[in-house]
């Protein structure tokens, strides 16, 4: 409890940081953090680049930016309200003071939003209508030396790294040049080893000065070290030429890992460029162009034919086809009419939409969704931590094994001082760990992106892992395996017309707000029956309506009120037996007919589960439902019920399963499958749920669609494939050229390549998965284990 209490008093202040490209860049970052007074929490993302303290309330956070400058980072204060807290508190800033701040001033403590400890939306913003921004503020010091080595805006060829590895490239060709017209001397200090020299330092120098203020924070086995270490050494045992292509070749390593860090992010950035930049909203005056961040709830703007919608929200008049496919993945224009949602970035279709903004532009689905891509991938999954740590020890043993390498034989057996000292210098930078720390977090990142591209949403990278290894699905039925509300699925006519039928139960149905009375109103506004008006409508307690339609005495409810013939007895019978519930209509009180109505499966219901059982996965309902009707769908989709449950028996079910070891994941849209979802391994809310289920969630399916839930566990497989294939690669070559290089086959610049080489092909697979599809639109197939 104390450590509840204590987060709570914290403030959260978040930065957008320059520079950043991998692990290895985060954990020097997170070193300067933490030796801040007051920070008790650092959380480093290197996919969105951004970097979130927890800190008490008076902490001085003015200093990080120069702690930070000499290893050639930068950082920007986040506005409030341009991210939020993940939901269900991934970063575990639950009751968190959310601020803003720059690098070189520290932030008051008055500047937080002072909400609720926890609200059903984490993401609003402050009750001005405007987020505080200090955008004016001066920025970190930039780096002397001109070497910010990551994501920048413009085209990489302009960054500052890409400026050096030109500038590094430049002079070795100069030296090169120089070097055809000065012969090799003998020894280090030789005319032509000066040449090389000179060239190697206008790389070196920036690299040092990383190294050193690294080492400063208590970090002194970064490749910065690594790299400053083995090109001094090249120098003093006279390979001179050689250290100095092996700087040059570490920076472009450097620049490729940016560019791929920015193709990245990109994925999340292009996501939010979806929703266009203005709109047009209707007043007084008529329509006028306003920007889509000025949209407030209520508002009512014009989309035109082929235009974006500008914000969430509901149609207020005008009919046609919307392209949902930008944020939900669905592949047919869905047709809207008046009081259907819409959601902001969808493309309207032939016919212009009015409709009034539900949803602010901090609130609406794709500023949610890129919120909570961004926070997942804060949260590192298991494999990533269990890298980190083994990083953190493999480091220091490489180094320990160059260093014996180098002394060993010499000392030991006399062999060559410079030949083994060459060796060991190899092996330094073969050494280096940034392709197998990078190789977890860049698939994971790419998979969240992919999953949120296609309506996967996943609350980090643990949840991502875990989705892989489930064994069994627990289901709720009402909105979750079926669509949520009744429809008419039988009409029965004993002594009227089929359409007569309808039409007079529609009259008693009319203006009612009963589920069973709007599912009948709309089946025959969908057959286009002219409904009559009721007179003297009137609800009979616990049996139906009643009341006069064209001077006849009509009643339609349940069977038990009416007189029915053996015949019709049957019928309904039959019909209740299958989990439908059954009105009669009585016209001059003899029964007419009847209207069977069912809240029926979703249409892909039964392949969904049939899919997740072909690949050796359980299922079972959960749902409160009575047992006739619960039994009747899971007989229909295949699927083992419980049924009549409370959500304390759901959370009992779902726990006791665990408890036999099962690996279980629980799907569900509503309040009363909060618990549970809590409860599971793995909570699933399907889009279009209630916010307290969406909060729960561990994950949730933006377009409801129950082979989505195939289409996760595919997605976790592909992106642990991915994983795998990364360790490979990055370990496999670290080895292939330990053991040419100590056999003399290779040197110093295979070493260098098979360092840049391996994380750049760790990187572009990882980036693979942001092309990743569901198999089978979702349907799970055993391919999806070989990494996508």
């Amino acid at each position: 409890m104390s450590d509840v209490s204590s987060t709570r008093a914290l403030s959260q202040t978040r930065f957008r940081v320059s520079g950043m490209d991998c692990a290895a860049c985060a954990a020097k970052i997170e070193a300067a953090a933490r030796r801040i007074d007051g920070v008790e929490q650092v959380t480093v993302a290197v996919a969105t680049a951004t970097l979130t303290l927890h800190h008490a309330p008076d902490s001085d956070l003015s200093g990080l930016g120069a702690r930070l400058a000499p290893m050639g980072y930068g950082l920007a204060p986040l506005a409030q309200g341009s991210t939020a807290p993940a939901v269900g508190g991934c970063c575990g800033g639950h009751g968190a003071e959310e601020k803003t701040c720059d690098a070189a001033h520290p932030p008051h403590p008055a500047s937080g939003t002072g909400g609720s400890p926890h609200a059903h939306d984490h993401d609003h913003p402050p009750a001005s209508g405007h987020a505080h921004r200090h955008d004016d503020a001066p920025a970190a010091p930039a780096d002397p030396h001109g070497h910010h080595h990551g994501p920048e805006e413009g085209p990489w060829w302009r960054s500052g790294k890409a400026r050096l590895t030109f500038a590094c490239g430049l002079a070795l060709a100069v030296a090169f040049a120089l070097g055809l017209l000065v012969p090799a001397g003998e020894g280090a200090l030789g005319l032509h080893s000066l040449i090389y020299i000179a060239a190697m330092l206008v790389g070196l120098v920036p690299i040092a000065r990383r190294a050193v203020a690294a080492a400063r924070l208590g970090l002194p086995f970064t490749i910065e070290m690594l790299m400053t270490v083995a090109a001094l050494g090249a120098v003093v045992i006279g390979a001179a030429e050689e250290a100095a292509a092996v700087v040059f070749l570490f920076l472009v390593g450097e620049l490729l890992e940016g560019v791929a860090a920015g193709r990245a992010r990109a994925g999340i950035r292009a996501l939010a460029d979806l929703v266009p930049k203005t709109a047009l909203r209707e007043d007084a005056d008529g329509a006028r162009e306003v920007p889509a961040a000025t949209l407030q709830v209520g508002d009512v703007v014009l989309v035109r034919p082929g235009e974006r919608v500008p914000a969430d929200g509901t149609v207020l008049s005008g009919s046609g086809a919307v392209d949902e496919a930008p944020v939900t993945g669905e592949s047919i224009p869905v047709a809207k009419a008046a009081g259907d949602a819409v959601f902001a970035g969808t493309v309207n279709g032939a016919a212009a939409l009015r409709i009034t903004v539900r949803a602010a532009a901090a609130d609406n689905t794709i500023a949610r969704v890129v919120r909570l891509v961004e926070e997942a991938q804060e949260a590192k999954a298991p494999t990533e931590r269990f890298i980190d740590r083994f990083a953190r020890l493999y480091t220091p043993a490489v180094v320990g094994v160059a260093a014996l390498v180098a002394a060993a034989p010499p000392l030991l057996f006399g062999a060559a001082w410079d030949e083994w000292i060459y060796k060991g210098l190899a092996l330094l930078l073969i050494g280096c760990p940034c392709a197998l720390v990078i190789s977890t977090p860049a698939a994971i990142a790419a998979g969240l992106s992919a999953g949120a591209r296609r309506g996967l949403l996943i609350k980090g990278g643990a949840v991502l892992e875990t989705l892989g290894r489930l064994t069994t699905i627990c289901f709720d039925k009402t909105g979750t395996l079926t669509e949520g509300t009744p429809r008419v699925t039988d009409l029965l006519a004993w002594t009227l017309p089929d359409d007569e039928v309808l039409r007079l139960a529609a009259a008693l149905e009319t203006g009612s707000s009963h589920p069973l009375a709007k599912a009948i109103l709309a089946h025959a506004a969908g057959c286009g029956i002219a409904v009559p008006a009721a007179e003297d409508a009137h609800a009979l307690g616990g049996s139906g309506v009643a009341g006069i339609v064209e001077g006849r005495p009509v009643f339609l409810g349940a069977p038990r009120a009416a007189a029915l013939a053996p015949e019709a007895l049957a019928q309904v019978t039959a019909l209740e037996a299958e989990g439908r519930t059954v009105a009669v209509l009585v016209v001059d009180g003899v029964a007419a007919g009847a209207l069977a109505l069912r809240d029926e499966p979703r249409p892909d219901a039964a392949a969904g589960l049939a899919a997740l059982a072909a690949e050796g996965i359980s299922t079972l309902m959960l749902t409160g439902d009575n047992r006739r009707t619960a039994a009747a769908i899971g007989a229909a989709l295949g699927i083992g019920v419980e049924a009549e449950l409370m959500p304390q028996d759901k959370q009992r079910i779902v726990a006791a399963l665990r408890q036999k070891g099962e690996v279980v994941a629980q799907v569900g849209d509503g309040i009363n499958d909060a618990p549970a979802l809590a409860a599971a391994d793995v909570g699933i809310a399907m889009g279009g749920g209630t916010d307290v289920a969406l909060e729960t969630a561990d994950a949730a399916v933006l377009h409801a669609r129950v082979a989505d839930i195939g289409a996760l566990v595919a997605l976790s497989r592909a992106t642990m494939g991915n994983i795998r294939q990364n360790i490979a690669v990055a370990l496999g070559l670290k080895a292939v050229f330990l053991v040419t290089t100590i056999a003399g086959i290779t040197g110093l610049w295979p070493a260098i390549l098979a360092d840049t080489g391996a994380t750049v092909l760790v990187t572009l697979n990882a980036l693979r998965l942001i092309g990743w599809q569901p198999p089978g639109g979702g349907i799970l197939t055993r391919s999806d284990a070989r990494g996508g």
